[in-house]
């Protein structure tokens, strides 16, 4: 089946470019945002490799109310506008309720859809008529070849802008296991796939704060079994100091890590594409 080709800005997400999703797990202040930009301008400058930024204005499935949950819609919207301005990005940002769309909207040029919400009719439909592009995260509680159910939940709603995303299966209590066949299977959905290599390595029910709370030495095997098993795009949530993220401590890339990591991922990107 061939796939769509998916524009985001001026990126053709599902080409034979890799392309990455990038950025803070939530907004923080100002200055976090604004040095994650800039250090992913330059990698994106340097590799070659075209961004889209990505980050939370609100975090609404923390384990405790007590943990920071992000500045809200308009604050976080207002601050993705900036640094789209600023730095050039396509960006995205999740919602977690319909009427929350139009809003994330009027700025940002992806919606996604939260993985625990990947079903919930009313969110892919005001999603999906906003006309922006829309990024459906892979529930964990559901087989890859059944995301082809939200997907034309969308399509019937007039938007085939449409990209999915990969995070791996709840295995036990609180780990999460990637099946390389969803990529098999996802793909043959017909739309651009993208593998979030960082939530996978996330231990839920572990606060994110605790460094037992997140498994980084896993994420360069991780990343390049996805790069090798067909995927078209990289998600990876980076932050300048990632021990001290106000979200997803353990498991966030240091964005002054992020060239590092990547120059062997896009190299063998060149290679899978070269024998698709």
């Amino acid at each position: 089946m061939s796939k769509k080709i998916v524009k985001v800005g001026d990126i053709e997400c599902g080409s034979k470019d890799l392309f990455l999703i990038s950025g803070p797990c939530v907004i923080e202040e100002e200055s976090i945002m604004m040095k994650t930009a800039e250090k992913l301008k330059e990698v994106s400058e340097r590799l070659k490799i075209k961004i889209i930024y990505k980050s939370s204005f609100t975090k609404d499935n923390r384990s405790s109310l007590s943990y920071y949950q992000g500045p809200g819609l308009a604050e976080g919207v207002k601050l993705l506008g900036k640094i789209k301005e600023q730095f050039g990005f396509p960006v995205l940002t999740d919602i977690h309720s319909h009427d929350q769309a139009a809003a994330a909207a009027e700025v940002c040029d992806v919606i996604q859809i939260p993985a625990y919400l990947c079903m919930q009719s009313s969110l892919l439909v005001a999603s999906a008529k906003t006309g922006r592009v829309i990024n459906i995260k892979h529930g964990q509680f559901l087989a890859p070849d059944n995301m082809k159910h939200p997907v034309q939940k969308c399509v019937e709603s007039g938007n085939d802008q449409i990209i999915l995303t990969e995070r791996g299966y709840s295995f036990g209590y609180n780990d999460l296991i990637v099946d390389p066949r969803a990529f098999y299977h996802m793909n043959n959905i017909g739309y651009p796939v993208v593998f979030d290599v960082t939530h996978c390595v996330r231990k839920y029910g572990i606060p994110s704060s605790d460094k037992k709370g997140g498994a980084r030495e896993f994420l360069p095997v991780l990343a390049r079994a996805g790069v090798a098993s067909g995927i078209d795009g990289m998600f990876i949530e980076t932050h300048p100091d990632p021990e001290k993220a106000l979200c997803d401590a353990a498991s966030q890339l240091c964005v002054y890590d992020l060239e590092e990591f990547l120059k062997p991922i896009i190299e063998l990107h060149h290679v899978e594409v070269k024998y698709r």
